[in-house]
């Protein structure tokens, strides 16, 4: 809603509990991670609302589960605007320079489980992090992993990917010594219950220290290797 002052200009009197999208731009400076627009369910007004507050502010921004029709919507009305990836579904806006060499690897355990992976990567680029990916190298075939040894065991931080049994983040605990931030997708057959099974193999999981995020959440993965990184 909006009222007159004494002069006759225009006062906005709305809250921001009447706004669609209240965006919270300071969080990186507080947590060292941005905030970042998760979009499935959102409706088109809102993400051009939030489109129209970035380009107004000048800011970077990362959106996740970005679906085609929803990128195709935004490209009619923000032309050029978003940078999309369609194997990952997400959106960049801005994105960071590259400040280093890759201290990150980005495994996964089968060419099924490489849009979770890129939704990592992409994210990791948002942030200007490049990373070494390495797919289709599960256990099932353990010389394709052993032949890539040398190459992980130089990076700080491992994301392995892997479904079914997810047997591949265990077995490379045993084997380097990196941080090892493990991502249980929901790829298998029947009793893998759409990935159940492999977030309960790795909560259970014999190799010590593996850091486990959720089903499918290679954000979340990301987001925990950036921690992992600001903290040195």
């Amino acid at each position: 809603m909006s009222d007159q002052d004494d002069s006759g200009r225009k006062v906005d009197n709305s809250s921001d509990k009447e706004k669609e999208v209240i965006l919270d731009l300071s969080r990186e400076n507080r947590t060292g991670l941005a905030e970042a627009i998760f979009c499935e369910a959102k409706q088109p007004n809102q993400l051009v609302e939030i489109c129209e507050q970035i380009k107004r502010e000048e800011r970077s921004m990362l959106f996740t589960r970005m679906g085609q029709a929803q990128y195709a919507y935004l490209e009619e009305r923000f032309s050029g605007l978003v940078q999309y990836d369609p194997v990952s579904k997400t959106g960049i806006v801005a994105p960071q320079e590259i400040r280093s060499e890759s201290q990150i690897a980005i495994v996964t355990g089968g060419s099924s489980d490489i849009p979770v992976a890129r939704e990592a990567s992409r994210t990791l680029e948002f942030y200007g992090q490049p990373s070494l990916n390495i797919d289709d190298v599960g256990v099932a075939g353990l010389w394709r992993l052993l032949d890539r040894l040398d190459e992980l065991s130089v990076k700080k931080i491992i994301i392995c990917i892997a479904g079914m049994d997810a047997a591949l983040p265990t077995v490379l605990g045993g084997l380097i010594p990196s941080s090892i931030i493990a991502v249980p997708t929901s790829i298998g057959y029947g009793m893998a219950r759409d990935g159940e099974t492999a977030l309960r193999a790795l909560l259970v999981s014999c190799a010590p220290g593996l850091t486990v995020v959720n089903i499918d959440n290679g954000y979340g993965a990301a987001c925990a290797a950036i921690r992992i990184l600001n903290s040195f």
